[in-house]
C-alpha cells in the first residue's frame, strides 16, 4: 500500500496533468478565437467599403447582414471598434499562447537550468503560487471578453487549476515540486540540515532476494580449506556459505584463507605525523657521541 507520501505524489500529479491539459485548451482556443478575430475584421472591412456608416452582424455568411448603427466591437470579434483595435486584439492572443508556452514548458519542467536561472519563479527552488497567480490572470483575461463556448470553458478550467495551484503552494511551498517529481521516489527523505535519514522514499519499493547458486566443485574446494585451516568442524555443521564465511571471521584463519585464495593483504608503512617531535633519546645519542669524539680529539 502507498503511504502518505505516496498519495501526495499521485495527488500532485494528478494536479499537474489536469494543468497541462488546461493550459493546450487555453492554447488551442486562443488560435481559434484569433481566427474568428481576423475573419470577422477582414467581413468588417469589406462592408465599410461599401459604406463607410455599415457594420456587419453576419461574419460566416457569404452576404453578411448589415446594420447602420455603430457598435463598440466588431460583430462577431472580441476586437474594439477603434484604432489599431485589431492589431491590440490580435497582439493579446500572441501573448497569451507565448504565456502558455512557457507554463507548459515550466509544467513539465524542462529546460529546468533556463527557468532556474531566467526566470525563478517558475523554476524548482519556488512553489505553485506564482504558477496559479499567472494561471489565474490569462483566465480572468479571457473571460473578461464574450467569447465562444469552447474558449469560456477552457479559461474557467485554468482559472480553477490556478486557484488550485495557488493552495498547493501554500501549504507545501518550495517543497511542493521536489515532492511531485518524478524522480524523487528514488531518492530518500532528507532531513533539516540536508543530510539523509533513514526513512525510504516516497512509493513503496521491494527487493527480490536473488537466489545464491553456487557450484560443487567450488564447494568442495571451500570445504576443503575450511578443514586444512581448522573450520572443517563449522562447514560441516552448516551446509551453507554465509555460515562458512561466518565461522573464519577477521582473525588469522580468515588471513591464512585469503591468502591460500590469492588474496593479499597490504599493511601500511608506518610513519609518525609532521606535528610529532622528534624522540629525545636520538637527540641525546647524537649528543653524547658528539662529546666522547670532543674529548677523543683532545
Amino acid at each position: 500500500m502507498p503511504t502518505m507520501k505516496g498519495y501526495i505524489f499521485i495527488g500532485l500529479n494528478v494536479v499537474r496533468a489536469l494543468s497541462i491539459i488546461a493550459l493546450l485548451l487555453l492554447f488551442a482556443s486562443s488560435i481559434v478565437t484569433m481566427v474568428h478575430d481576423v475573419q470577422a475584421v477582414n467581413a468588417f472591412i469589406t462592408a465599410g467599403k461599401v459604406d463607410p456608416n455599415i457594420r456587419t452582424v453576419d461574419t460566416n455568411a457569404t452576404d453578411p447582414d448589415c446594420i447602420t448603427a455603430d457598435t463598440d466591437y466588431v460583430e462577431g470579434s472580441t476586437v474594439p471598434n477603434q484604432p489599431a483595435g485589431a492589431f491590440w486584439a490580435v497582439l493579446n492572443r500572441l501573448l497569451i499562447i507565448f504565456q502558455v508556452i512557457v507554463l507548459i514548458m515550466s509544467e513539465v519542467g524542462w529546460p529546468a537550468a533556463f527557468f532556474n536561472r531566467f526566470f525563478p519563479i517558475l523554476g524548482d527552488n519556488f512553489g505553485l503560487g506564482a504558477l496559479g497567480v499567472i494561471q489565474c490572470l490569462l483566465g480572468a483575461a479571457v473571460l473578461s471578453h464574450h467569447v465562444d463556448e469552447f474558449t469560456l470553458v477552457s479559461a474557467f478550467f485554468l482559472f480553477s487549476l490556478g486557484c488550485v495551484n495557488i493552495l498547493l503552494g501554500l501549504i507545501f511551498r518550495e517543497s511542493v515540486k521536489w515532492r511531485r517529481s518524478p524522480t524523487s521516489w528514488r531518492e530518500q527523505d532528507l532531513d533539516t540540515i540536508g543530510h539523509k535519514s533513514g526513512k525510504g522514499g516516497i512509493l513503496p519499493t521491494s527487493q527480490v532476494p536473488r537466489p545464491l547458486v553456487m557450484s560443487s566443485g567450488k564447494n568442495a574446494a571451500w570445504e576443503k580449506e575450511q578443514e586444512a585451516y581448522g573450520g572443517g568442524a563449522d562447514a560441516s555443521r552448516s551446509g551453507s556459505l554465509s555460515s562458512q564465511k561466518g565461522g573464519m571471521g577477521f582473525g588469522r584463519q580468515g588471513e591464512k584463507a585469503a591468502l591460500a585464495r590469492g588474496y593479499t593483504i597490504s599493511r601500511p608503512v608506518e610513519a609518525l605525523p609532521t606535528y610529532i617531535p622528534k624522540p629525545i633519546s636520538s637527540k641525546r645519542a647524537s649528543s653524547s657521541s658528539s662529546v666522547g669524539d670532543s674529548e677523543t680529539a683532545v
